[in-house]
């Protein structure tokens, strides 16, 4: 079932259990979906969005929601940070298992031998290579560092 799906029937789910605080959040999630699908469409993509993006999407959702409960409990505002930490929940629910520390350096060594990087000058391809098979289950922020490790050496 497509990840569009699986979040519309998430959310007639939670009207039926009039859970508002999980419907508000996949309503989110939709308004993010559907945000992108009319700029690629204005890109000239007419299909919008597909399971990838929306991954990439939802990661990008789960990010800003991680830094805003770091500046609520920074604030002592722990009521809007657990609200936060809630909505985390709901969003990872439709991400894929994040990989382990072994896993991604597994991946990273695989993506490198596939392209055959040899240099620093190889690490945009590389990065093209994971983003295109483990987004959303790994925080590419802390791969960078990784690939730029494995290719100097």
């Amino acid at each position: 079932m497509e990840l569009r799906e699986r979040v519309n029937m998430a959310v007639k789910q939670a009207m039926k259990e009039k859970d508002a605080a999980r419907r508000s959040t996949l309503r989110l999630i939709n308004a993010a979906i559907k945000d992108r699908d009319i700029a690629a469409r204005a890109e000239g993509n007419e299909n919008g969005v597909d399971d990838t993006e929306v991954l990439a999407i939802m990661g990008k959702m789960v990010k800003q929601r991680r830094e805003s409960m770091k500046t609520y409990e920074e604030g002592g505002r722990l009521d809007l940070a657990e609200r936060e930490a809630a909505e985390i929940v709901v969003i990872e629910e439709f991400l894929p298992r994040p990989l382990s520390e072994t896993e991604v350096a597994a991946a990273v060594d695989a993506a490198v031998r596939e392209i055959g990087a040899e240099s620093i000058r190889d690490m945009g391809r590389v990065m093209g290579v994971l983003k295109a098979k483990y987004t959303g289950q790994m925080d590419f922020a802390a791969v960078g560092p990784l690939v730029k490790a494995r290719l100097a050496s």
